[in-house]
């Protein structure tokens, strides 16, 4: 039980991080992302898929998109984009998901981060 106890305290410390991201800094931040990616109302997919309502749902789940097959093995293993497995995604999306047709390379500041996550929470 004690080798659990870093984990544990690594979670807990990095939970808040990411409930405490700006909306208004991550729409700024997710125009890095707007040539591939739409958000709200009449958003379409695009090279990206739409972004409505991803935070919290399955992977590879938008309609009419044709996900890489390193995406649809990975929504067939349970995936969810859940704020650890955005932030994870989002900061190094080759290094999660192998085989991603992604080609952005992640945002290198934690906030930004978080901050996008907050700005797509936005967009249920």
């Amino acid at each position: 039980m004690p080798r659990a106890l870093p984990l544990v305290l690594a979670l807990t410390l990095a939970t808040p991080a990411l409930a405490d991201g700006d909306a208004a800094s991550g729409e700024k931040v997710f125009r890095k992302c707007k040539a591939c990616h739409q958000v709200g109302e009449g958003a379409e997919n695009r090279t990206g898929p739409a972004l409505n309502g991803i935070v919290g749902k399955a992977a590879g789940t938008a309609e009419g998109f044709d996900y890489s097959s390193a995406l649809q093995d990975a929504a067939a293993d349970g995936l969810v984009w859940d704020e650890a497995s955005l932030s994870a995604y989002l900061a190094k999306p080759r290094d999660f998901l192998k085989g991603t047709r992604m080609s952005f390379a992640g945002l290198r500041k934690e906030d930004d981060v978080a901050d996008v996550i907050a700005f797509l929470k936005t967009h249920p």
